[in-house]
């Protein structure tokens, strides 16, 4: 029986080869849990094929992204992003992404990070697209640039959200949205304060599968029928429905990617 609960799952690795043997059961189970739509970001040139595979198998169910992940900023960073150009001339993507700065692993390429960024940020105006922002310990520079280049125009979402509530509001002045996944679950993420704060107008869901799985399935595999957990745990903290949690952000993630 499929759930009459409408999600969406706004950032999903679902090419990722460690979910390819299972991929049958994942798609039945997602459908199941009332997941609508699964949108794809890309990390660099090595998972394009993949994904645009899914995207052909299951059109208008999987929904890819084109962008350059900034863990894959290397020393081939600028025939990189050629091929993100390249690629965002002649398709037509959901978004730009997944995109943005990580200054948590490695701080040796941080300059040709923020070109990157920059760059793409850059494109997703020209192409009037929406971005993915991933922003691990740089979520203020994230901040920055987006306000710097997108002067009001850029619109997008803050994947992987795990800031404060100051974080949260200047996210949302710019315009933008927070991915809320599986961290949401965890004892000590804090963002149920930040919830509390902000309500459901400017949050979409996310699994960021296959990593970052949900309570109780924290440490294992993540897919996009976990999503259900997200959405149950979002409305206990709001003291609403899972209906009304899964339908509001189901309508913010529709508003935005389109």
């Amino acid at each position: 029986m499929i759930s009459p609960i409408r999600l969406i799952d706004t950032h999903c690795h679902l090419y990722d080869e460690s979910l390819h043997p299972q991929l049958p059961e994942i798609f039945s189970r997602s459908r199941t849990a009332g997941v609508r739509k699964i949108l794809m970001p890309n990390i660099d040139r090595h998972s394009i094929d993949a994904m645009l595979e899914l995207e052909r198998d299951h059109p208008g169910y999987c929904l890819p992204m084109m962008g350059l992940h900034p863990c894959y900023v290397k020393e081939d960073w600028q025939e990189q992003l050629e091929m993100v150009r390249d690629w965002l001339a002649v398709h037509r993507f959901a978004g730009v992404g997944e995109i943005g700065l990580d200054f948590h692993w490695d701080l040796t390429y941080k300059e040709q990070q923020e070109k990157v960024f920059v760059t793409q940020l850059e494109w997703a105006l020209r192409y009037d697209l929406p971005v993915s922002i991933h922003s691990r310990k740089a979520t203020r520079s994230c901040i920055d640039w987006v306000r710097t280049v997108g002067k009001g125009r850029i619109r997008g979402v803050f994947h992987c959200f795990g800031g404060g509530v100051e974080e949260a509001e200047q996210i949302i002045e710019l315009g933008m949205y927070l991915g809320i996944g599986g961290v949401v679950t965890y004892k000590k993420s804090g963002l149920d304060e930040v919830l509390k704060e902000i309500g459901l107008t400017r949050i979409v869901l996310e699994t960021d599968a296959p990593y970052l799985a949900p309570v109780p399935f924290r440490g294992k595999q993540n897919e996009p029928a976990y999503l259900a957990h997200i959405a149950s745990k979002i409305a206990d903290i709001l003291e609403v429905s899972v209906e009304e949690v899964g339908m509001i952000t189901s309508r913010n993630a529709e508003d935005l990617f389109g």
